[in-house]
């Protein structure tokens, strides 16, 4: 079988046009199908600020729940310091009921009343007991300036720097020293 051959055209020019402006065509196909799938500078813009205006909505709301969060948590420590005290004030009322029944018997002994104070006085222990305020009785123990105020200093058999008495007890609340206890300190005896 003789090999065929392609007829060669008589105008080689006009076979290169001929693929230039068949390449052009599928060219503009393709930028044609490219444009057509591709979104708009319009439809980018208008996707662009719905999402900026989806943003900022969203930011003013978290804006608002913050503040919102603020305001209730300063309402929160107002009331906090406002009320602290109530269950403490409440436990004070039974103290504050003895006394008053004490001072409302008529003729009551010196001996009634040591009694009802000394109930009083269990009671009152009880309610801080129960808040943690410790009594700070320091005789004998050596000074601490955390815990006690030396009102004077005086001559002493003991070691220097040890509390010969207690002028006043000093009491603590959840380790914070609420009042110290007034003391007279021991010193170097002078010969």
């Amino acid at each position: 079988m003789a090999d065929k051959q392609q007829p060669q055209p008589d105008h080689p020019e006009l076979t290169a046009s001929a693929d230039e402006a068949a390449s052009e065509v599928n060219e503009n196909k393709t930028a044609e199908h490219v444009k057509e799938t591709m979104p708009s500078l319009e439809q980018l813009l208008k996707k662009a600020e719905l999402d900026a205006a989806e943003h900022h909505d969203a930011w003013l709301r978290a804006k608002a729940d913050a503040e919102n969060i603020r305001k209730r948590a300063q309402i929160d420590v107002t009331n906090a310091h406002k009320y602290a005290i109530e269950n403490f004030s409440t436990e004070l009322l039974a103290v504050m009921d003895s006394l008053e029944a004490a001072l409302a018997v008529e003729n009551a002994t010196v001996e009634n009343f040591k009694n009802g104070m000394e109930l009083t006085r269990k009671q009152l222990t009880t309610v801080f007991d129960k808040f943690n305020i410790k009594l700070i009785d320091p005789t004998g123990a050596k000074f601490d300036p955390h815990l006690h105020q030396a009102m004077c200093t005086v001559d002493s058999d003991l070691a220097p720097n040890t509390v010969v008495q207690v002028m006043q007890k000093g009491y603590v609340l959840n380790d914070r020293v609420i009042r110290p206890a007034l003391v007279s300190v021991s010193k170097v005896k002078e010969t």
